[in-house]
């Protein structure tokens, strides 16, 4: 008989503060320009940042899922934020990295095993859905408030970029992650909305939509149409193109350093 999660099955992981302590410190370097080469310090910045937002990703389906009726989610370890407990560490958060360091986009991620059937009512199925990518909006705007508050003055440039990059990876995430595609959470919010025929029908496709997304982003038209979107949604939150161009070059350090972003933080 499953029972309701214990004290120590909420209890968060030292997995998931020792990299919330890399995010701090690394975030400090790159403030203080204390590191020997920057770029290196914003590369660790950015990556464990993005993987805290990965595991609050995969956190708010949960704890949406346990206050829903699932009292399981406890037992699987989902509530203690540690990464390797979850159904597939791969999909959620080492595909997600990779993606980031070869890309520049967010990645969906999505492995937490929800056991539906405990769960009453079309809305709270479509709310763990929709808890995910919502944490990411929400971490999205905690990256750009500086700038849609107006609070940069003091902000290092280097930092202000770093935080550029991180917000175009929470918005690419969040984006893609509520397209009513079968395998990402948007389809999962509308999901208990379509009838049971419709669901049968579409239920073998679900482990090839994220593929689709990505393939479809290949085609040059499509690519360069999302990321003008991605361009005006950060634009009406302060933040510029070149502004998210230099956080992704110092990001990649192992690229050629651009020097009109170097001549920035000089």
């Amino acid at each position: 008989m499953t029972t309701a999660p214990s004290r120590r099955d909420r209890r968060i992981s030292p997995v998931f503060l020792g990299i919330a302590a890399v995010m701090a410190v690394t975030g400090w370097a790159v403030w203080t320009d204390f590191a020997a080469d920057a770029r290196i310090a914003v590369f660790l910045f950015v990556t464990s940042a993005w993987v805290v937002s990965l595991c609050l990703h995969e956190y708010a389906h949960a704890r949406t899922a346990l206050h829903s009726g699932d009292i399981s989610i406890g037992a699987k370890g989902y509530l203690t934020l540690n990464p390797l407990k979850y159904t597939h560490a791969l999909l959620s958060i080492v595909l997600p990295v990779i993606f980031v360091i070869m890309g520049g986009i967010g990645l969906p991620g999505g492995a937490v095993f929800i056991e539906r059937s405990r769960i009453r009512g079309r809305w709270r199925h479509s709310l763990i859905s929709a808890a995910g990518p919502l944490t990411n909006v929400v971490f999205a705007l905690v990256c750009t408030a500086p700038f849609w508050l107006g609070m940069l003055d003091g902000v290092p440039m280097i930092f202000r970029f770093a935080l550029a990059f991180l917000a175009l990876l929470q918005v690419t995430a969040a984006i893609l992650n509520f397209l009513p595609v079968p395998g990402l959470d948007g389809y999962g919010v509308i999901e208990p909305w379509l009838s049971r025929k419709f669901r049968a029908q579409v239920e073998p496709f679900a482990p090839f939509g994220l593929l689709a997304v990505f393939g479809v982003l290949f085609i040059p038209e499509v690519n360069i149409a999302f990321f003008n979107g991605i361009d005006a949604i950060l634009s009406g939150l302060g933040i510029s193109d070149l502004e998210t161009y230099c956080g992704q070059n110092f990001y990649r350090f192992w690229k050629t350093r651009d020097e009109l972003c170097q001549s920035f933080v000089s």
